[in-house]
């Protein structure tokens, strides 16, 4: 991190290695480029099948120079950021900056923090803007990937670019919360406020937690089976969090209660009022983050249309060469990490197919597609989990907790998946 090398002002047309720019450094970006990484050192990719000893497939190498650009100067683990919000302890570990991951100590590998601005699939030149300056330069690139996700609001998502900040962005919430005498207000019963309010609870029991919904089922937006809604209300009560359904949120104002404190008073649709003293808004709705593609890629609510092998429209230019993975692209399932890793892994095998035909290994790239993704969940709630998929049904409590989250939200299953602590310089 820091300064722009001055290796990426100097690309050209005659470089040997080839040069892929990977936006956005969360889960997908990281599998695409590690991926990658495996693959053109002929090993086997790290979200790959398992390897079996008998395996003997030849691997082409290539040279390769991967350069990851991300608006934050580290990876951020968006799946604990409910316990990112309750706890000062996890806060620390949630945020892992670049400069600190061992897979990413490669000389091959760079991260810039900024943003791509715009991308010219025809000439293949990305215009990148530095954080923090107003430099700008044109990347050109071999091959793209596009992981950049969705924007997200605060509290959902921390809006800190830098680790620094957001410690004390976090840190502050936490305060807050921790100090209401009248309790912590969520609303939204999808994933990310049954996740707020259970965490909140779970590290704080002390606390009046009340989660709000305005339907009368959680998790109502959701095309889910109604015994995982049902599921969930009812792990969400057995953490102890008050829940009140068929409530919409109206209007809050500034007031005291009977003692001359400051609080807040929520007035509902319904006519219920209450008092509390933070209010977290988890209903947000988000955004692709997009605006850099080419509107020909795009539907009309800015996500990617991609084929099944991941990659940009055919009717795109140069678009075997683009590739579009994770929470950002228009297919089928419950936007997850789970799939946006595996994207990411199906993407870095197509860039390997693609480096092989250009050097002439092979007549026509054997692709991985996607198939259709039906929807599954894993929900944590408290100390306890639900999760679905269409072959195993419904399961929920704290042996689910400890196979789909571990001890500490999934940081540890993602950490070891993508490989991040691996020393990126060994072979």
């Amino acid at each position: 991190m820091g300064s722009i090398p001055e290796a990426l002002t100097t690309f050209n047309s005659t470089t040997k290695p080839f040069r892929v720019l990977v936006a956005g450094g969360a889960y997908g970006g990281l599998s695409a480029a590690l991926n990658l990484q495996d693959l053109c050192r002929g090993l086997p990719p790290r979200c790959g099948p398992s390897p079996d000893e008998a395996d003997q497939v030849e691997r082409p190498k290539f040279a390769v120079d991967i350069t990851i650009v991300d608006e934050r100067d580290g990876y951020y683990h968006l799946i604990g950021s409910p316990l990112a919000l309750a706890s000062d302890a996890y806060t620390e570990k949630a945020w892992v900056k670049y400069d600190d991951i061992p897979a990413l100590r490669s000389p091959n590998i760079r991260v810039l923090q900024g943003s791509v601005k715009a991308v010219d699939p025809r000439q293949k030149i990305a215009t990148f803007a530095a954080h923090g300056s107003g430099e700008t330069l044109e990347l050109q690139y071999d091959y793209f990937v596009a992981a950049t996700g969705l924007r997200r609001a605060w509290p959902v998502v921390p809006q800190s670019l830098r680790r620094k900040q957001f410690l004390f962005e976090a840190g502050d919430h936490i305060s807050a919360a921790t100090a209401a005498k009248h309790g912590v207000v969520i609303v939204g019963g999808g994933a990310v406020g049954i996740e707020m309010a259970a965490e909140l609870k779970l590290v704080h029991p002390h606390l009046k937690v009340t989660l709000v919904h305005s339907r009368d089922k959680l998790l109502s937006s959701e095309p889910l089976p109604e015994e995982v809604k049902d599921r969930a209300l009812q792990l969400v009560r057995e953490a102890s969090v008050d829940v009140l359904m068929s409530h919409r949120l109206d209007r809050t104002e500034e007031t005291q209660d009977e003692h001359g404190n400051k609080c807040l008073r929520l007035h509902f649709t319904n006519g219920h009022i209450m008092l509390a003293d933070q209010v977290s808004m988890a209903v947000s709705r988000p955004v692709p983050s997009t605006a850099y593609l080419p509107s020909s890629v795009l539907d009309k609510e800015g996500y990617v249309r991609i084929q099944a092998s991941l990659a940009f429209p055919t009717d795109s230019p140069n678009s075997s060469s683009h590739f579009a993975i994770g929470d950002l692209v228009r297919w089928s399932g419950i936007k997850r990490c789970g799939a946006a890793m595996h994207m990411g892994y199906y993407a870095a095998t197509n860039v390997h197919q693609q480096m092989q035909l250009a050097t002439g290994r092979i007549a026509a790239p054997n692709y991985l597609e996607l198939a259709e993704i039906p929807p599954m969940i894993g929900l944590a709630v408290g100390r306890q989990a639900v999760s679905y998929w269409p072959e195993a049904g419904v399961d929920s409590g704290e042996e689910v907790m400890k196979v789909f989250f571990g001890e500490d939200l999934g940081f540890a299953i993602c950490w070891n998946h993508l490989g991040l602590g691996v020393d990126g310089g060994k072979e």
